[in-house]
């Protein structure tokens, strides 16, 4: 029986791989590119984690200091902050890019006039394709206390101008606002094209049953772009240690440092800039494998609630 069991599961990987084929052949040039940029890095710098590394001494004769790095990084006094920072930021950050792209995409989806619909979705898309070297100037020059567009507005109506970037509080929330700007419109793609998707007899048969626009949204709409939902919010805790290096990066500043420095620009920060190419690669080490764990679960409960799987 067991010999049998074993050739029905090989027949049946067989017709699986013969059905696919095509599908994974597609991967493969993304494949190639991860591996060549995202793994073989991270391979290369493993051993730098683990000793203590001399630039002048290379990596086979640098001193082996075993697991020192990443007890060091537990006791170092700003570790639990820049965690916290990175943890927050980053949750604020999935939260609002869940709701907000789902907000949007029913919205446009409302409109009639197509030419209004395609002028609106072409400006919302464009911060999407800037860099934030180029948006971190727009902002710094928007939110300027001297002659910014923002405070210069605020003091129109009686408010006092507000050092966004200087100011800790605030800096997250400029963070997170900002980043809504130049995600929302790109990441509503997936969601207008799931409300496409949504079988036009099931708003025929709410309209007969005389359900309005927003109840068809509701009952029609909001059900059957629930699977697309759960699977890009369980996708979504992958990202959940990715504060947004290069944002913050262009953005913060000494003053903002304790409310704003999340892990990747505290890598930088101690890892380059201060010559501890040992500690940082370890931080960075711990941040990949949390982040490795926590895509594995996203993709099992991406699964189980909403059957997605890549093939």
């Amino acid at each position: 029986m067991n010999e049998l069991a074993s050739v029905a599961n090989k027949n049946r990987t067989l017709v699986y791989l013969r059905k696919t084929w095509p599908l994974h052949l597609l991967l493969l040039p993304a494949l190639v590119i991860s591996l060549v940029y995202q793994y073989a890095p991270i391979l290369m710098s493993f051993p730098m984690a683990f000793r203590e590394y001399q630039p002048w001494l290379g990596f086979r004769h640098s001193p082996w200091v075993g697991l020192d790095h990443f007890r060091y990084l537990f006791t170092y006094p700003q570790s639990k902050q820049v965690l916290f920072n990175t943890l927050l930021i980053s949750i604020m950050k999935i939260g609002t890019q869940l709701t907000i792209p789902v907000m949007f995409a029913l919205l446009l989806n409302e409109v009639r006039h197509m030419l209004f619909k395609r002028s609106v979705q072409t400006l919302v898309y464009l911060p999407h394709f800037m860099s934030w070297v180029i948006l971190g100037g727009i902002l710094t020059d928007l939110l300027s206390i001297q002659g910014g567009l923002v405070n210069r507005f605020l003091g129109f109506l009686g408010v006092e101008p507000i050092f966004f970037l200087a100011n800790g509080d605030w800096f997250r929330f400029t963070i997170v606002l900002s980043d809504i700007w130049k995600e929302f419109g790109f990441s509503s793609i997936i969601f207008l094209a799931a409300i496409a998707g949504v079988n036009p007899s099931l708003y025929e048969a709410a309209e007969i049953d005389g359900a309005g626009r927003w109840k068809q949204t509701l009952f029609v709409t909001l059900p059957g772009i629930a699977p697309i939902f759960t699977v890009v919010a369980a996708l979504s805790l992958g990202r959940v240690l990715d504060g947004g290096y290069d944002q913050i990066l262009n953005l913060y500043n000494p003053l903002v440092m304790e409310k704003g420095d999340i892990i990747d620009t505290f890598v930088y920060r101690v890892g380059l800039q201060s010559g501890n190419f040992s500690f940082g690669t370890a931080v960075g080490l711990f941040k990949s494998a949390i982040g490795f764990v926590l895509i594995v679960i996203a993709y099992r409960v991406a699964y189980k609630y909403a059957k997605y799987r890549i093939f």
